[in-house]
């Protein structure tokens, strides 16, 4: 067994190197996301709208093509490092499965895989400002680059947890999509018509409020960050527990083919 350490920094290596590797992960990153902000530019009325938010107490105005730019970067950044979380998790379960058969330790392998979560979200925030400078008069870079990056944070965790849940490539492709879209819209404050309550609990709602104070106010709620660090850390605890919980059984039987212990068998039901 490795020392963790070295566990941590071979699972990264190896999890960066399964992105750059994965073509599909780099088209949707370089192609979607200016795509996206282009059809919000395009579709989006040049009218000012107020809308209110809620993490200042108070309304900000601005052209709805703005907003709906702003908007559509972040559901751009969830869907893309989603995609790309889920899908290295899920083609990655069996080589992970051999290696904790092998005495591979279990938090230093989620964790390498939550690092890497956070360098691809670093990277597609930073790529995703640099699109929008070209269109958009945001007041505030820094802060906006927090939001889409604790966007792409909460959305990682979620792809890690889902790709150790799911069964099929299917079932965590529909569930990041329809989690994105709901999400995305209900935050959407040209789309949003009414009061509604409960968007709160979702996860793109700290980094969408972060996002739309930073880009159209000179106020920053620093805290509501926060709220993204909350769902990318309960994601990714409850991703260590899935995959604790599923190959248990799975070590055990090895574990014991390896002393020459057979495995309890479970009498089948009638």
């Amino acid at each position: 067994m490795r020392p963790h350490p070295a566990a941590f920094a071979e699972m990264l290596r190896c999890t960066l190197l399964g992105q750059l590797r994965n073509r599909m992960a780099l088209l949707l990153a370089v192609a979607f996301i200016p795509a996206w902000i282009a059809v919000a530019r395009v579709c989006a009325s040049g009218q000012v709208v107020r809308f209110p938010l809620g993490s200042l107490g108070t309304d900000a105005a601005s052209r709805a093509s703005d907003v709906s730019q702003v908007v559509n970067a972040l559901a751009a950044v969830t869907l893309v490092i989603g995609f790309v979380t889920f899908m290295e998790t899920y083609k990655a379960g069996n080589m992970d499965r051999r290696l904790l058969l092998a005495g591979y330790p279990r938090v230093p392998m989620l964790l390498a895989k939550v690092a890497g979560v956070a360098l691809i979200a670093t990277l597609l925030a930073l790529y995703t400002v640099a699109v929008l400078w070209v269109s958009v008069p945001v007041r505030q870079w820094g802060p906006l680059t927090l939001g889409l990056f604790g966007a792409g944070l909460a959305y990682g965790g979620i792809g890690l947890l889902l790709g150790s849940l799911v069964r099929g490539e299917l079932e965590g492709f529909f569930l990041v999509i329809m989690l994105s879209l709901v999400d995305t819209g209900l935050q959407n404050p040209v789309l949003t018509v009414v009061d509604l309550s409960g968007p709160e609990a979702l996860p793109l709602y700290g980094a969408n409020q972060l996002a739309l104070a930073a880009a159209f106010t000179s106020s920053t709620p620093w805290t509501y960050g926060l709220f993204s660090l909350a769902w990318s850390a309960a994601a990714s605890a409850l991703a260590l527990l899935v995959f604790q919980v599923r190959t248990r059984s799975h070590c055990a039987g090895g574990a014991a083919a390896a002393t020459g212990v057979p495995a309890p068998v479970t009498a089948a039901e009638p």
